[in-house]
């Protein structure tokens, strides 16, 4: 069995696309960690760094797989796709 990969958003507090991102997960009923990178600088180094020099927001993570931003999710979700990324499959 394989477990359940951990959601992760990198985000800011005023960001619409980062609120768009947290509403369709929370939809889902998925759980997430969101790491608001303008309250934590070196947050956003980490980010940099596991997003390859991506510096927009939102950037999302299921566990190691970089899902990119959210118009990335949305795409996910929309084509059935999500499911199974979030399920470990």
């Amino acid at each position: 069995m394989t477990a359940t990969p951990e959601i992760v958003i990198y985000s800011t507090g005023w960001c619409p696309y980062c609120e768009r991102a947290r509403a369709l997960l929370a939809r889902k009923g998925l759980a997430f960690r969101e790491v608001k990178i303008d309250e934590n600088p070196a947050e956003r180094d980490a980010m940099l760094a596991r997003t390859g020099g991506r510096r927009t927001v939102p950037q999302i993570f299921v566990g190691d797989h970089h899902v990119g931003g959210y118009d990335d999710l949305y795409a996910l979700e929309k084509a059935g796709k999500l499911d199974a990324l979030v399920a470990g499959a």
